[in-house]
């Protein structure tokens, strides 16, 4: 239960005050040039994702409602309404688990804010500053209300983008919308009764997962176009027997350390990882290790006896449990969620991407054999839900051990990417669909999306793969 003190503060005030207030003169241009990072990372990711059967899959369900619209769907030719959109978006940007993450949250932050912001954006006309500040309250708002839970809503059951990106989402259409504060509290209220996400994707590596974040800003436009029409709602969605850290988290004790002002030294997006890997982020770390391991001392798989992966135990039941079912991967879902077959498939291909998760690779006897003799135990080194900390030991049939072990995984704070990183996966990811010169143009705009007035050309510029 949150505090009384808590109570008093008035978190769903604050964050509506501040998430309808926050202008670019407060953002630091470091935090504004790595929001870019953000939004770039997830429109390329967006693309890619065209290559594979799920987004179409997805669109046709969609399709089926032969709907009229206006807005934009990254990489369509098609314009859908505006919920439709966000939807699509949505499972674009995070179908591929290639998504960032606000790191003590777990949650996919831009997979949410972008699919609202850019389900608006045609309508209300709004400028590239507007767009991106957007994202950014969204971002901000949901990297503080799922870090106070302190990295239990998956120990839960719970998919932390399906509980918490509905609520900064939220706050960010009713900016759009030219909404109140009092409209943006009454829409977070709304938020709570909307909020879901169940890990049963798990199970059977099914695809339902990848409907979450986009499901979250359907449901936060939802929220926002009824606050704005008087649709009465919880005051308080927060606190309370049956308020969000009640019912997702069971407990709140971090609340109170929280600055809810989305302002000041500390933002939520420093926090905010961009993958190097398409995998989950738990795989990274050890992904990292494998790679450094094998390079280092010129590993053959043949040669290795064992390998034990280094993680926290509160990571487990998402990529270690069930040990078997994790070691032989039944799809490719299943795959990105297991960190046997993730370092395997790292030492025995000596890299590790969309490639290393196709068919071929989840059958290759090599892979899987070696999958087989790799353990996974829990390391008090790990700095988990701050960093993704992991690594690995291998030893040798010869007897030799080495081991590599990573406190802060790399694309976290203090170990960022930077943007020609960024650039460099965003037009890969881009060139599964796209011709290169279109996909580096699409990467100056979004560079200089704040230097205009309208968004309608940028949205013109995301559509279609010819």
């Amino acid at each position: 239960m949150v505090s009384k003190a808590q109570r008093s503060q008035g978190i769903a005030e604050n964050l509506a005050h501040s998430g309808l207030k926050i202008g670019r003169s407060d953002v630091p241009d470091a935090t504004w040039n790595y929001l870019k990072c953000c939004v770039a990372d997830a429109i390329g990711i967006a693309f890619a994702s065209h290559h594979y059967d799920f987004s179409k899959r997805t669109q046709q369900g969609i399709d089926s409602f032969d709907e009229p619209g206006g807005a934009v769907v990254i990489g369509s030719d098609k314009r859908y309404p505006a919920r439709d959109a966000a939807l699509l978006n949505g499972v674009l940007v995070h179908g591929l688990d290639y998504d960032d993450t606000h790191l003590p949250s777990v949650v996919h932050c831009s997979a949410s804010a972008l699919p609202t912001a850019l389900a608006l954006a045609h309508s209300a006309d709004i400028s590239g500053t507007d767009l991106l500040l957007a994202v950014l309250v969204a971002t901000e708002i949901d990297g503080r209300l799922g870090a106070a839970a302190g990295g239990i809503f998956q120990q839960l059951g719970f998919h932390p983008t399906g509980v918490v990106g509905i609520f900064g989402a939220a706050v960010a259409a009713v900016r759009l919308l030219g909404g109140t504060e009092t409209d943006a509290v009454t829409a977070q209220g709304i938020a709570l009764s909307l909020a879901g996400g169940s890990m049963a994707f798990l199970d059977e590596g099914a695809w339902t997962k990848r409907l979450h974040p986009g499901w979250a800003a359907v449901s936060a436009l939802t929220a926002a176009r009824l606050a704005m029409q008087g649709f009465q709602a919880p005051s308080d969605p927060y606190a309370g027997r049956f308020g969000f850290y009640a019912l997702f988290a069971r407990d709140a004790t971090k609340a109170a350390e929280v600055d809810w002002s989305l302002k000041g030294n500390t933002w939520a997006l420093s926090d905010v990882a961009i993958k190097p890997y398409p995998v989950c982020h738990f795989n990274h770390a050890p992904i990292d290790a494998a790679l450094k391991l094998k390079q280092q001392y010129q590993l053959e798989s043949d040669a290795i006896e064992s390998v034990t992966v280094q993680l926290d135990q509160r990571q487990f039941g998402v990529v270690v449990e069930p040990i078997e079912r994790k070691r032989r991967p039944e799809s490719e879902y299943d795959a990105k969620f297991s960190a046997p077959y993730a370092v395997a498939a790292a030492l025995v291909k000596g890299q590790f991407g969309l490639q290393e998760l196709n068919e071929s690779c989840r059958k290759d006897e090599t892979i899987l054999a070696l999958a087989a003799r790799i353990q996974c135990v829990h390391d008090d080194r790990s700095l988990y839900p701050q960093f993704f900390s992991g690594g690995i030991e291998i030893r040798l049939k010869s007897g030799e051990v080495y081991t590599h072990f990573d406190e802060i995984n790399r694309g976290a704070a203090g170990r960022l990417l930077d943007p020609e990183q960024v650039e460099q996966k965003f037009l890969q990811n881009c060139g599964l669909v796209i011709d290169q010169a279109r996909a580096k143009q699409l990467w100056q705009s979004i560079w200089q999306l704040d230097e205009q007035s309208s968004c309608i050309e940028f949205l013109d510029q995301l559509q279609g793969l010819s």
